[in-house]
């Protein structure tokens, strides 16, 4: 399982929700107390935007690495 450590916005939400929904792997959104389905824009404007966020998941998607490069937060 793979967890990375993201910062964003909420304007942000539906770009990462469309890159989510095209990987054929599971993949959690959480803020280390609440988690949701990455795939659901629903569960992911529920969660604190201004507090660091993790992404986990267990699969490969070229385009959702670049996401993630662009949405790192410093460890």
């Amino acid at each position: 399982m793979i967890t990375k450590k993201i910062s964003m916005t909420p304007q942000d939400v539906k770009q990462f929700v469309n890159v989510a929904t095209k990987c054929d792997f599971d993949i959690d959104i959480s803020n280390r107390s609440f988690a949701v389905d990455a795939k659901s824009i629903v569960g992911v404007l529920g969660l604190d935007f201004t507090s660091p966020l993790y992404v986990s998941y267990d699969g490969y998607n070229e385009e959702l690495e670049k996401l993630m490069q662009n949405f790192a937060c410093a460890s």
